[in-house]
């Protein structure tokens, strides 16, 4: 494919890997909640919003707070692992959504245990030191960052020239559209 073909596959990845992050994030929110007695009263889910659950009452608030990042980090790195092991030809768009996982959940923890803010915000509140929060954070970012290394040929950077396989923008633009239809029909409740 040519460039028209790249910028739709690199668009639609990184909107594709934004929406899911906060899907498998929150997912991780919902099963401690659900695991340790809470009551989930609502989770928000929005193509246009960033992502949030509430819970109350929430028996164990310091294991439900740091199950998004882990969950939402964990979660995508097996389904590059399963990928991988089936051989699917387009294992590399996961192995971008775990990257992108790690480094968005390790940069949230990092810089919002500095702004003090949100889950991070939360995450001290409960007793967990700014330095693990930091260290933490970068320490996901940075294997995040690992697993992108090289894969700039696969989004037809470099000497690809442009060049893209149509199935993974086929499979890229279906994705996106999944969990954006997914968000809008069942991400307020």
């Amino acid at each position: 494919m040519t460039r028209a073909g790249q910028m739709v596959l690199v668009v639609s990845f990184v909107a594709f890997s934004w929406l899911a992050m906060q899907v498998v994030h929150e997912c991780g929110h919902v099963l401690a909640a659900v695991l340790t007695g809470g009551e989930v009263q609502k989770v928000v889910l929005h193509p246009l919003t960033l992502s949030r659950t509430e819970v109350t009452p929430n028996p164990h608030p310091l294991l439900v707070v740091w199950a998004g990042p882990l969950w939402g980090t964990v979660l995508p790195l097996g389904a590059w692992a399963l990928a991988q092991w089936l051989r699917w030809p387009h294992a590399f768009l996961w192995r971008f959504f775990a990257g992108f996982c790690l480094v968005s959940n390790g940069v949230y923890l990092a810089g919002g245990a500095l702004a003090r803010g949100m889950d991070p915000g939360d995450l001290m509140r409960l007793g967990t030191p700014q330095a693990a929060l930091v260290g933490v954070g970068l320490v996901g970012a940075g294997c995040g960052l690992w697993l992108w290394h090289r894969q700039g040929k696969h989004f037809g950077f470099g000497a690809s020239g442009g060049q893209v396989d149509r199935g993974a923008v086929v499979a890229s633009v279906l994705l996106l559209v999944g969990v954006t239809a997914g968000e809008l029909i069942c991400g307020g409740k």
